[in-house]
C-alpha cells in the first residue's frame, strides 16, 4: 500500500538568518547611537519612561534603577551584536526578542520600526528554537525523519507564514489609512512631508526634492507611487514568485528612500527584514553563488526520470 508523502520546506537557511540580523542591527543602532538621557525621558501627560506598568514592567530597563540604564543599554547592545552575528540562533533568539520587547516598551518615543521588530523577532523565536545550526549563515541541515525535526520544521514554516501575513496586513493598512486624507488624495502629501521640520528631508537633499515636489506632476508621482507599491506588496502573497523577486529590490529602495529622507533607519531595517520574509521562498539562501550553480546544473544535466530528493524539504508522513 502506497503512503502519501507531503513535504514542507525546511525554514532554517541563511535567508531567515539575514532577516534576524537586520532586525538586530536596527535595534542596535537605536541603542548604540542614543544615550540613556535621550531614550528615557518624561513625556507630557504620560509620565517618566520607562513606565514599568503591567506587562511593560518585565522589560530590561525596569529591572534596574535609572543610575544603571547605561550599563543595561550596553548589555542589550552586546546581546544584539551576538544575535546579529548569527551564532547559535536557538540560544540567542529569546534574548534577542526580550531586548526588542524592552526597547519597544521602555523608550519614550518608539517608532513603528520598534513595534515591527518586536513582533517579527517574537515570531522568529519559533523558527530559531528548532534551528540546529551553529551559525544561521550555514547551509540548511540535512533533513531527517525524526518526529521532532518534522515538528520544529512545521512550527518554523508556520511562524514565517504568520510573519508574511503580518507584513501583508501592515502594507494594506498603511495604504488604506492614507486614502481618506485630502493631501494623499490630491497628490500633494509628499510636498508637506519633504518640508516638515521634524521628519522632513535633510537640508542637503531638500533643494533637489523640492525641484520635483514643486512640479504638479512630480509631486503627484512622489505621493501616489508609494500607495501603488504598498498595495502591490500587500497582495504579494497572491503573486507568482518571479514577481515577488522583482518586488524585493523595489521595496528595499523604497524603504532606503524613507530612511534617507526622514531619518527612520530603525524602521528601514525592520521593513527590510519583513520584506525578506514576505517575498522570498521558505528556506531561501541569499548567497549569489547558489542561483548560478542551479542554472548551470539545469543547462548541463539532463532532467532525471525519477524525482530527485530535495534537501530543502522535510518529509511529513500521513
Amino acid at each position: 500500500m502506497l503512503m502519501r508523502r507531503r513535504t514542507i520546506a525546511l525554514p532554517w537557511a541563511a535567508g531567515y538568518g539575514l532577516a534576524r540580523t537586520l532586525l538586530a542591527l536596527g535595534t542596535l543602532g537605536t541603542l548604540a547611537f542614543s544615550d540613556s538621557a535621550s531614550l528615557f525621558r518624561e513625556v507630557a501627560t504620560v509620565g517618566q519612561y520607562p513606565l514599568c506598568r503591567g506587562v511593560t514592567g518585565a522589560g530590561a530597563f525596569c529591572l534596574v534603577s535609572p543610575d544603571h540604564f547605561e550599563a543595561m543599554r550596553w548589555a542589550c547592545c552586546l546581546v544584539l551584536v551576538i544575535a546579529a552575528s548569527g551564532w547559535r540562533p536557538r540560544y540567542t533568539a529569546i534574548p534577542h526578542a526580550y531586548v526588542a520587547f524592552s526597547v519597544f516598551t521602555g523608550i519614550s518615543i518608539p517608532d513603528g520600526g520598534d513595534q515591527i521588530t518586536w513582533i517579527l523577532t517574537l515570531l522568529l523565536v519559533l523558527v530559531a528554537v528548532g534551528d540546529p545550526r551553529r551559525w544561521h549563515w550555514q547551509p540548511q541541515p540535512r533533513p531527517d525523519e525524526t518526529a521532532s525535526r518534522r515538528t520544529w520544521a512545521l512550527i518554523g514554516v508556520s511562524a514565517i507564514t504568520l510573519a508574511r501575513i503580518q507584513m501583508s496586513v501592515l502594507y494594506f493598512q498603511s495604504c488604506v489609512a492614507k486614502l481618506p486624507h485630502a493631501e494623499w488624495a490630491d497628490g500633494s502629501a509628499l510636498y508637506y512631508w519633504i518640508n516638515n521640520h521634524a521628519f522632513g528631508a535633510p537640508g542637503w537633499l531638500r533643494p533637489a526634492l523640492n525641484a520635483v515636489a514643486e512640479n504638479p506632476v512630480g509631486v503627484a508621482a512622489l505621493t501616489w507611487s508609494p500607495l501603488v507599491l504598498e498595495i502591490v506588496l500587500a497582495a504579494a502573497l497572491l503573486l507568482p514568485q518571479r514577481v515577488r523577486w522583482m518586488l524585493l529590490p523595489v521595496g528595499v529602495l523604497f524603504h532606503l528612500g524613507i530612511a534617507v529622507v526622514m531619518g527612520l533607519w530603525s524602521f528601514a531595517f525592520a521593513m527590510w527584514a519583513g520584506l525578506l520574509l514576505l517575498l522570498t521562498p521558505y528556506g531561501h539562501d541569499p548567497r549569489l553563488a547558489l542561483p548560478r550553480r542551479r542554472q548551470k546544473r539545469a543547462t548541463s544535466c539532463p532532467e532525471p526520470t525519477v524525482p530527485a530528493h530535495n534537501e530543502a524539504e522535510q518529509p511529513v508522513h500521513s
